[in-house]
């Protein structure tokens, strides 16, 4: 009688050969209960997550691989822009495994690599670095906000990496890495901050906490000109619901009759109409008695123009 395949289960991504040792039946890898990620390499669609395609791309690898560049950030939990591959890091070239949606990389450099649920993976300083020659400016600074707000890496250890760093694109990074502040609360909040200082603005202080009177925590304004008490900030979708709404209005009644101004700001402020939105500011800056407010240059618009 013919011996009938257990049911077989991995809690990881597989390969075929595995399963086969396993007593799993072939043709059960072609049912709808699996999902072949990359070529003969399958998780159990219970077990797929987001972690699971660049598991299976450093399984096809030899041991010592690790994800960099998009995959490590994902990994890390930091922000860049999407990516179809899944990017990972051999120290040799013959042991680069190519398939489709990977991108292998070679390098002979010393690399930081930490292990992030079992994954091994570019440490933060050293994403950022990789990234330094596939990222614009304003999503390089992004990373970094990001990676200082997430892993509490102070912005200065950050530029001194960047200074140190050999690679190709060092000066690309080391660029980025001085506008890289503490404090930052999201992705689009340094947007609007680098499109301040790129049109040639002041920048505004980032994180500014207001205190009362016995040095108790109060408020804390995202970007602020504390001089002529002007708040600049952005305002992401959630300040459209009610409760939210209820605490910014609550906010501007507490902080008008003191002498500030908050100039909230959205998405559309930023890429539909950045010009009017750097006007608004600079007049703003301007009336409340910042004193000589340079006039706005063109260097915003290669980052943010349409």
């Amino acid at each position: 009688m013919r011996k009938k395949p257990k049911l077989v289960q991995f809690d990881r991504p597989f390969t075929r050969a595995e399963y086969l040792a396993a007593g799993g039946g072939r043709s059960a890898l072609k049912g709808a209960r699996f999902r072949e990620i990359v070529k003969a390499v399958f998780v159990d669609r219970d077990q797929d997550d987001s972690d699971s395609r660049v598991r299976a791309a450093l399984m096809i690898h030899p041991e010592g691989a690790f994800a960099s560049h998009w995959s490590a950030a994902r990994v890390l939990g930091l922000p860049v822009p999407d990516n179809p591959f899944e990017h990972v890091t051999v120290r040799e070239k013959e042991d680069r495994r190519y398939r489709p949606w990977i991108k292998p990389h070679v390098t002979i450099r010393e690399r930081g690599v930490m292990v992030v649920r079992d994954i091994p993976v570019t440490d933060p300083i050293t994403t950022f670095l990789q990234m330094a020659g596939h990222l614009s400016l304003v999503d390089l600074v992004v990373l970094g906000d990001a990676i200082v707000r997430r892993y509490r890496i102070a912005p200065a250890r950050l530029l001194k990496a960047a200074r140190a760093s050999s690679d190709y694109y060092a000066a690309a990074a080391r660029r980025a890495a001085e506008y890289v502040r503490k404090g930052v609360d999201s992705p689009m909040e340094t947007r609007l901050r680098m499109l301040i200082v790129l049109a040639g603005l002041p920048e505004p202080v980032v994180n500014l906490v207001l205190v009362h009177e016995d040095g108790s925590w109060r408020r804390r304004l995202d970007l602020c000109y504390p001089r002529i008490k002007l708040v600049v900030e952005y305002n992401g979708r959630h300040h459209r619901k009610e409760a939210q709404r209820a605490s910014d209005e609550a906010r501007a009644s507490e902080l008008e009759p003191e002498g500030y101004l908050i100039l909230p700001y959205e998405a559309e402020d930023i890429y539909v109409t950045p010009e009017a939105t750097l006007q608004q500011i600079r007049r703003h800056l301007i009336l409340r008695g910042w004193g000589d407010v340079p006039p706005i240059n063109d260097t915003w618009r290669r980052e943010f123009a349409a």
